[in-house]
């Protein structure tokens, strides 16, 4: 055995996923045979007291600028792309993030791993996937003989955190996925990947256009695809951390897209 291997393996093992699953070749024309047929608020302007003598009607506030349409930011190259997303306003999660989460990884990678969108490490830090459930994340992309900088690309639907009446994480509402959808799509264009995970319902009800209520475990162990792209549903890392019993399913679905990856070489 390799000292590669050997470390996968030992990945495997800290993730508690117990043995190595091995691919077989016909495991992705199995699963893709049962596939199913499957086939996005603005900011109010406060209202500002008329000066004495004045009618309110002749006060002017400055608009906020307009956000770039979806069919300019799909001729957008990297530069602008990142610049857009991070002087976006089109929802209002804009008003309470500290830092817009653009992506991290190879622009070339063959592999594009989704998740919903940024909790309060990543808007403090401006990068996905940071923390505990970034850690776990990592380790899978290292078992898979991928890393952030070698054949993987990672992105959220949404760009900036959104949170509850508390301050505290929640998942994205539609329209704001809604909203962020035309980034996302030109990221997954710019890449080219050959394989998308989607990491968590969020992904896979944004990507797939599936109802918001569609259900994680009804999704994976299938391959679905997106345009022309393979991609698996899988838990999000933070479920995977609440629910350690579900690593294996999770490492399941991974083994599957290893697969479907193969079958498109």
């Amino acid at each position: 055995m390799n000292s590669r291997s050997g470390r996968r393996d030992q990945l495997i093992a800290e993730m508690g996923l117990g043995p190595v699953w091995s691919r077989r070749r016909q495991a992705a024309d199995a699963s893709s045979a049962q596939q199913p047929d499957l086939l996005a608020p603005v900011e109010e302007t406060p209202s500002v007291p008329a000066a004495a003598g004045q009618a309110p009607s002749a006060i002017h506030l400055e608009a906020p600028p307009a956000a770039p349409p979806a069919s300019e930011v799909a001729r957008m190259d990297w530069d602008a792309l990142q610049q857009a997303v991070a002087g976006c306003v089109k929802c209002r999660l804009c008003e309470t993030r500290t830092n817009t989460v653009f992506g991290v990884g190879d622009r070339k990678a063959k592999w594009m791993f989704i998740g919903e969108g940024p909790g309060r490490n990543e808007d403090l830090q401006g990068i996905p996937f940071v923390g505990p459930a970034g850690k776990l994340l990592d380790n899978m992309l290292l078992a898979m003989g991928l890393s952030r900088t070698e054949n993987a690309y990672i992105a959220n639907v949404v760009k900036c955190r959104p949170t509850d009446e508390n301050g505290r994480d929640r998942a994205p509402a539609p329209e704001e996925a809604g909203a962020c959808m035309p980034y996302l799509q030109r990221q997954i264009e710019l890449v080219q990947p050959v394989v998308l995970v989607a990491l968590g319902r969020t992904a896979a009800v944004s990507l797939l256009d599936l109802p918001p209520d569609s259900a994680v475990g009804k999704l994976r162990g299938q391959v679905f695809h997106y345009r022309d792209m393979p991609l698996v549903v899988t838990y999000h890392p933070a479920y995977l951390l609440r629910r350690l019993t579900e690593k294996g399913k999770s490492w399941a679905d991974l083994c599957l897209a290893m697969s479907a990856y193969a079958g498109q070489h």
